[in-house]
C-alpha cells in the first residue's frame, strides 16, 4: 500500500518498493477465487538503502530511538468517520446521536460488515459505536505496537470505504464535513513498555504514573504547538479544532476533564496494563506514520530532559475566561494551517524526528496548501462582501 512518500526531485522516483512479506492479508470482501491481498513495502533507493523521503522508515527510524532506551511504544487509536449518501454533497444517512441504535443508526451493518473485514484481516476491534453528530461512526482499534498499528490505520481507511461503497454509500475521514456539527477526530491512546511491563504505571503514585509517563507526557504538551501541523495536517482540521465541538485545544492534562488536549484515563485495580495517556486532538486524515513519529519523539524529549508534569486541570477549560487559562498557564493549538507550519518550522524536534528530507520537503508541501486556501474567494465572501463593495 501506498503511505506518501516525499519525493522531492524527478532523479529520486526510481526507487525500489520492497515488500514486507509479513504485512501479507488477503482482502475478505474481494472474491475468494484469484483472491486479492494487502501488502506494505519499504521504499529503498536503487543501492538498497532506506529512502530517507520514506514515512515507513521515519517511523522506524524514531522506534528504534525508543528502542536503545529499552522501550517499546503502543498506540491504541479512534477513529471517527461520516457515512454519506454520496461523495458530492455531505448528505447524512441518519439523525442518531452518541451510541445510538436502529431506527436512528441506519449504518449498523454497515459497521459490523467493516469490523468481520477488519478481524479477518487480523485486525482487533476494540468497540464500534455511532457518534455524536449525525451520521457520524467511530470504530476503535485495539492497542499493539505503533508500526503495525500505523499500517492498521491505513487500512483501517481503505476497509472503511471499501465496504460504504458495497453499501452505495460514501464514507469520509474529512475532519470537520458539517457545519455546526462535530468534527471527525482520531483519539491516539500511548504506552510505553519494557518487555511486558508497562513502564508508565506506578502504583505509588498519586495518579498512577511513573516518573517516565510524567515526562513523556511533560514533552507532549511542550511540544504541541510545534506537532500540531503534522497531526492536523489540512485546512479543514482547523475548522475542527475550536472550543465547543469536543475537539481540545488547550494544552493542559487532566484524569476526567474531557476539555483538556490529553487525558490519563483513571487507574482501574488489576488493570495495570492499561496505564495510558490519550492525546485528543489529532484527526483521521493524518499520516499515521508521522504522526506517531512526532509524538513520540516529542514523549522521549520530555523524559530525556526530564520535564515537569504540572497538575492536571480539572475544570471546564472551555468555560474559562482567556485572563483565567493565562494564569493558569494554559496555551492553545495553532488557530490554523499557516500558524501551525511557522511553529513546525522552528522545531528541532520535529525536524529530528522527520529527519531533514521530509522535514523540509513537508514544510514546502503545507505551505503551497496554505498559500491555494488563502488566495480561494469563497460563495461566503461573495454573498457577504459583494454588496458592500
Amino acid at each position: 500500500m501506498c503511505h506518501a512518500v516525499f519525493i522531492q526531485d524527478i532523479e529520486e522516483s526510481d526507487m525500489i518498493a520492497m515488500p514486507d512479506t509479513s504485512t501479507l492479508q488477503i482482502l475478505p470482501w474481494r472474491p475468494k477465487e484469484n483472491a486479492t491481498a494487502r501488502m506494505f513495502v519499504d521504499v529503498l533507493t536503487p543501492d538498497r538503502k532506506p529512502y530517507e523521503g520514506d514515512p515507513r522508515y521515519v517511523l522506524k527510524r524514531n522506534l528504534k530511538r525508543a528502542e536503545e532506551m529499552g522501550l517499546t511504544m503502543y498506540v491504541g487509536p479512534e477513529l471517527e468517520y461520516f457515512y454519506f449518501k454520496n461523495s458530492q454533497e455531505p448528505e447524512v444517512l441518519d439523525k442518531g446521536g452518541y451510541f445510538d441504535l436502529t431506527p436512528l443508526d441506519l449504518a449498523t451493518d454497515y459497521r459490523r460488515e467493516t469490523v468481520f473485514a477488519l478481524e479477518k484481516m487480523g485486525i482487533r476491534v476494540e468497540y464500534s459505536h455511532h457518534e455524536v453528530a449525525p451520521s457520524q461512526h467511530e470504530i476503535d482499534l485495539r492497542y499493539i505496537d505503533a508500526l503495525t498499528m500505523a499500517d492498521n490505520v491505513m487500512t483501517y481507511r481503505l476497509v472503511v470505504k471499501e465496504i460504504a461503497q458495497q453499501f452505495g454509500v460514501y464514507a469520509t475521514f474529512m475532519p470537520k464535513p458539517i457545519f455546526g456539527e462535530n468534527g471527525s477526530g482520531m483519539h491516539i491512546h500511548q504506552s510505553l513498555f519494557k518487555g511486558e511491563k508497562n513502564s508508565f504505571f506506578n502504583a505509588d503514585d498519586e495518579y498512577s504514573l511513573s516518573d517516565l509517563a510524567k515526562g513523556y507526557i511533560a514533552g507532549q504538551l511542550r511540544h504541541s504547538r510545534e506537532i500540531c501541523s503534522v497531526f492536523a495536517q489540512s485546512v479543514n482540521s482547523y475548522k475542527r479544532l475550536v472550543p465547543g465541538f469536543e475537539a481540545p485545544v488547550y494544552i493542559a492534562w487532566a484524569r476526567r476533564n474531557r476539555s483538556a488536549l490529553i487525558r490519563v484515563p483513571m487507574y482501574q485495580p488489576g488493570k495495570e496494563l492499561a496505564t495510558r495517556m490519550e492525546y485528543r486532538a489529532a484527526d483521521p486524515i493524518c499520516n499515521p506514520y508521522l504522526t506517531f513519529s512526532v509524538m513520540l519523539a516529542a514523549g522521549l524529549e520530555g523524559v530525556e530532559k526530564g520535564y515537569e508534569l504540572p497538575d492536571p486541570l480539572e475544570r471546564n477549560i472551555y468555560q474559562m475566561t482567556e485572563s483565567e487559562r493565562k494564569n493558569v498557564g494554559v496555551e492553545s493549538l495553532p488557530a490554523n494551517l499557516g500558524e501551525a507550519i511557522a511553529e513546525t518550522q522552528k522545531s528541532d524536534v520535529v525536524r529530528r524526528a522527520l529527519g531533514d528530507h521530509v522535514f523540509e520537503r513537508f514544510i514546502a508541501l503545507k505551505k503551497q496548501e496554505w498559500d491555494d486556501y488563502r488566495i480561494q474567494v469563497t460563495p461566503y465572501e461573495i454573498e457577504k462582501f459583494l454588496p458592500l463593495m
